[in-house]
């Protein structure tokens, strides 16, 4: 028989903050007496400030991963993949920098200070690393990678260290103590997530936005736990870390003073030396160059959109074919913020009123006041019979057959990218399609591009077709005398015109005669299409479906 001591058995002690030197390599590094006992003379208060920390860290985080999953959709469009690539990338590296944090933990303050340090330096200057990377070398999706990896490991590392830090200052129950922790740290998760789009973003852009969350990472999470936890690291160390935080908020400051030069180097960079005009709009950047006097380029989100010498070439073939199959009194026009499709539209004598619906404020108003644009344009957003909506098209469509609209509609033309050429899948999808021909008057049509791709036709054509509409496929070859449509030169670009009569592919009397199209091109190449539609018709794109 085991005799047994009496009362309770003895627990192992464990003391987090009482001197005692742990196991070697397993436990935390000793604090000083005096410090020991300010931590425990108003624990509430430490501990809040810890908890503050991880509040601040964790809303800086947010915003470097939204930081990212923007200025990709900005460069490279496709923002299915580009938030994808970064979300799994950026879990992944979390889950790895907690592994690492273990070795961290016996001086937790000191590390981290280094953390944060590290973090605010590296994900305040993402921004503007990746969008040179993008410019000069040409290799973004690497260096994009390879960025939110990094920011992952750190971001990762914080939660060991500041259960650790909550540890030292009174010890408690785990399971209370992650979960104060994790409240603190989804709560400021959320305030980053709803301040990145309606505060940082429209109000500083991605980049000074990086930069200005990369100084609060710096202040919150190194100096307020420095100044917790002073007496963890030695003096001479202490005053290391004071530098290297002060050192980091240098360097944030030196960026945002010289970020307008380095967007400016990047551009000359891309676009040449003839760069007049550049903006970063809550959608897209909009960059305008060449001379005054013309030949101009407008490149919208770095794709060529506009070039002098042959845009007339996708206008007349968006505009004249759907304004020549009916009445053309009143047009409604989905994109198209350049005037130039515009122009084309107020050529033709019976209309009456042009409804144009863009996105981006910002691109009507430079087509307006830029010179060059604007005599590009003919003026045509200056006419008395147009009027401007700066909404989302799709959105728009939504709402567009309330009472006191201005519909139905003769004309609906959607010059829009098609989505083989970087266009939103959503604005040739069947749902909105269905929108669209909600608002045609009887006889009324709809036009739009289709781009280059000839699979991409056939979806687009499936979608219009699920609306009850007739379409008629025909393309407009391309310029061989210029440079400027990106791919081959000659590359022809399709359209489809769609209404619930087979439509008539013909030029209206009522306009001056187009300059790339006549009656006989258009219905050549019409027949040309007809004879290459696929026997069994690709599904249509959707929204919730797109394939």
């Amino acid at each position: 028989m085991i005799n047994h001591p009496a009362g309770p058995p003895a627990r192992p002690r464990v003391d987090l903050d009482d001197g005692t030197p742990p196991r070697p390599g397993h436990g935390l590094a000793p604090l000083p007496t005096r410090r020991r006992s300010r931590l425990r003379s108003r624990p509430r208060l430490a501990r809040l400030t810890v908890l503050t920390a991880a509040f601040v860290c964790a809303a800086c985080g947010l915003v470097y991963e939204l930081e990212l999953v923007a200025l990709g959709d900005y460069l490279l469009g496709d923002t299915v993949t580009q938030t994808s690539v970064v979300l799994s990338v950026m879990v992944f590296a979390m889950g790895l920098g907690s592994l690492l944090a273990k070795r961290l933990t016996r001086r937790p303050a000191t590390a981290f200070a280094l953390v944060e340090c590290a973090l605010a330096l590296v994900g305040g200057l993402s921004v503007l690393t990746l969008y040179s990377c993008w410019a000069w070398l040409g290799r973004y999706q690497a260096a994009m990678v390879a960025l939110t990896c990094l920011i992952g490991i750190l971001i990762g590392a914080e939660i060991p260290l500041l259960m650790t830090l909550i540890q030292r200052i009174r010890r408690e129950d785990a399971g209370r103590a992650v979960a104060d922790l994790f409240a603190a740290d989804y709560v400021g998760a959320l305030i980053g997530g709803l301040a990145f789009p309606f505060l940082i973003l429209p109000a500083l852009g991605p980049g000074d936005g990086a930069l200005l969350t990369g100084a609060v990472n710096a202040v919150a999470g190194s100096a307020l736990v420095l100044w917790l936890f002073r007496e963890e690291p030695a003096p001479r160390i202490r005053r290391l870390l004071w530098a290297g935080c002060l050192l980091v908020l240098a360097l944030l400051a030196a960026a945002a003073a010289g970020s307008d030069a380095i967007e400016d180097a990047a551009r000359h960079a891309l676009y040449g030396d003839q760069v007049r005009y550049a903006t970063r709009g809550r959608h897209q950047e909009i960059v305008l160059t060449g001379p005054a006097e013309g030949p101009l380029r407008l490149y919208l989100d770095g794709r060529l959109t506009v070039c002098g010498p042959d845009r007339y070439l996708a206008d007349e073939g968006l505009v004249h074919p759907a304004m020549a199959a009916g009445p053309d009194s009143r047009v409604l026009l989905l994109g198209g913020g350049d005037g130039l499709a515009l122009r084309e539209v107020l050529r033709h004598r019976g209309v009456r009123s042009v409804r144009l619906v863009d996105a981006d404020p910002d691109l009507p108003r430079i087509a307006r006041t830029d010179p060059a644009l604007s005599a590009l344009a003919g003026h045509s957003l200056d006419d008395p019979r147009v009027r401007t909506t700066a909404a989302d098209p799709m959105v728009w469509l939504r709402g567009a057959d309330a009472p006191g609209g201005d519909g139905p509609y003769d004309v609906v033309l959607a010059d829009l990218p098609a989505p083989a050429d970087g266009g939103p899948v959503k604005f040739h999808s069947q749902e909105f399609y269905g929108l669209a021909a909600r608002l045609l008057a009887p006889g009324g049509r709809i036009a739009v591009r289709a781009g280059a791709d000839p699979d991409g036709l056939w979806q687009i054509e499936s979608g219009l077709r699920t609306t009850g509409l007739r379409t008629a496929p025909y393309a407009v070859p391309g310029n061989p005398a210029t440079g400027c449509r990106p791919g081959p030169p000659d590359a022809a670009q399709n359209y489809l015109l769609a209404a619930a009569t087979g439509p008539a592919l013909a030029l209206a009397p009522d306009a001056p005669p187009p300059r790339a199209l006549t009656v006989d091109t258009l219905r050549t190449s019409a027949a040309r299409l007809g004879a290459l539609r696929p026997a069994r018709p690709p599904a249509a794109l959707t929204l919730l479906g797109p394939r």
